[in-house]
């Protein structure tokens, strides 16, 4: 389960602080303050925190502006302004010495000075907003890994942002690019981008839909869980449809998502069509008294789990496993075949899944079997401009590398055959990951070679 939309999922299960208990000095020493509580303007006596304070979270207010002298907050690193009324960036962000996750989701801005980037950004999320150019400055930043701007009106990224060698995940959905830099692919470390809802002008041979299947045809029964984009509830089917099948339904949340539009990852599944190890809808919501927007998947077995959590603040771009987290060699081997094959399966119909992470896979912990969920970053990539559509391909490789590699570091290796896996594991994850996206493999070769590292799952995993 994950956070509400707009937070990151470190920010759950945090309950709201009050003005009474800010301004009776209550929360005197506190690192972290979380205010929700139709503010027009920032406490002042937020800044009797300035020698503690290292998270300020004040999304779902009514603030335009932030104070002048925020730079007082000099151990700063995070702050979460979305869902307010900005119309800009506030460049008193620049000041902050610490600063190094910047969230303004959901707001009213069109401009974004380069002075209002911190030295030390790694995380910047301007989603959904209504910024049409951003500043040469962004490429200036060495630390940026995370860069979210789905939902925007942007048609170009700067320049200098072919500069920035840290940047490993990147958002472009629902923008107006009719055509990408030519410098986007060969960024060294990006593995995760999402490109759907641009005007690309891209000629794609698949074009499936899904079944639609009414709402009225539904029940609504418990709620299974809770995502960044949506909810989901287990409905059955009424007695006009198939006698007690259960579905999974998620409803989405907004319009925009962190990846996108519901929209697109609803093309996205259709366009998956079906794989054994692919979490992948059966049918598209229909006449939600709404108009919301949602998918109908198959229950999962109670036995599976996902993989990892997401990321966090110290992480940023990796996920999280619990403590002590292991697994026998060919468990690990099995479930890396598994997905290897499903990624390949993606990419020879056209698409990159632009999300590969360990916790978008749900796995069984005692067989290794998996299956690979949430489309909200994939895209449809062109049928004729195979060097590009290799490319963006590229970017999911060094994903699975990514995954790859945490399975091996996570591995029992036993014995010195179980060692010699593990080290075989790790010599393909480098393969994967390598800075030069063209000298990668391709995820059909990655899947051979876990073959020959599994042969049971060769045999019986595709």
């Amino acid at each position: 389960m994950r956070a509400a939309a707009g937070f990151p999922a470190f920010f759950r299960l945090y309950r709201m602080h009050t003005l009474e208990q800010l301004r009776s000095g209550a929360l005197a020493g506190a690192r972290r303050l979380d205010l929700s509580c139709g503010l027009t303007e920032v406490p002042r006596e937020v800044f009797d925190l300035a020698d503690t304070l290292e998270i300020l979270n004040l999304t779902g207010n009514r603030l335009s502006t932030l104070p002048a002298d925020l730079g007082c907050l000099r151990k700063l690193k995070i702050i979460f302004c979305s869902s307010n009324e900005f119309a800009e960036l506030p460049e008193v962000l620049g000041d902050c010495p610490a600063l190094e996750m910047v969230g303004f989701k959901a707001n009213r801005i069109s401009h974004v000075s380069g002075a209002a980037l911190p030295q030390k950004l790694r995380w910047l999320i301007l989603t959904d907003n209504a910024i049409d150019s951003l500043p040469q400055e962004l490429g200036q930043r060495p630390a940026m890994q995370k860069l979210m701007l789905a939902g925007n009106r942007l048609s170009g990224l700067p320049a200098g942002l072919a500069d920035a060698h840290a940047l490993e995940l990147l958002r472009l959905s629902a923008n107006r690019f009719t055509e990408l830099p030519p410098w986007l692919t060969r960024l060294p470390r990006l593995a995760w981008l999402a490109l759907a809802g641009n005007p690309l002008g891209w000629q794609h041979a698949l074009a499936p839909t899904l079944p639609r299947l009414s709402w009225h045809r539904l029940r609504l029964m418990d709620r299974l869980g809770e995502g960044a984009s949506g909810q989901i509830h287990r409905v059955r089917l009424e007695p006009d449809g198939a006698a007690g099948q259960t579905l999974a339904l998620k409803l989405f949340k907004a319009s925009v998502t962190s990846d996108g539009l519901p929209e697109h990852e609803i093309a996205a599944c259709a366009a998956a069509g079906h794989h054994p190890a692919l979490c992948t809808p059966v049918a598209e919501l229909a006449e939600h008294p709404d108009g919301t927007p949602g998918l109908l998947m198959p229950v999962m077995p109670p036995e599976l789990h996902n993989l990892a959590g997401p990321p966090n603040f110290q992480s940023c771009t990796r996920d999280l496993y619990p403590d002590g987290f292991a697994m026998e060699v060919g468990v690990a081997l099995r479930l890396a075949a598994r997905m290897a094959h499903a990624l390949a399966h993606l990419h020879r119909r056209g698409m990159m899944h632009g999300d590969f992470y360990a916790h978008n896979i749900l796995w069984n912990p005692a067989s290794g079997e998996a299956m690979l969920s949430d489309f909200g970053g994939a895209s449809l990539l062109p049928d004729d401009q195979p060097e590009l559509r290799s490319a963006l391909q590229a970017l999911d490789v060094r994903a699975f590398g990514c995954l790859l590699e945490e399975l091996a570091a996570h591995a029992r290796q036993g014995d010195a055959a179980g060692t010699a896996l593990v080290e075989r594991m790790k010599t393909l994850a480098a393969a994967c990951m390598v800075f030069d996206p063209a000298a990668r493999p391709d995820m059909n070769e990655v899947a051979k070679a876990l073959d020959v590292l599994n042969p049971v799952e060769s045999a019986t995993g595709r």
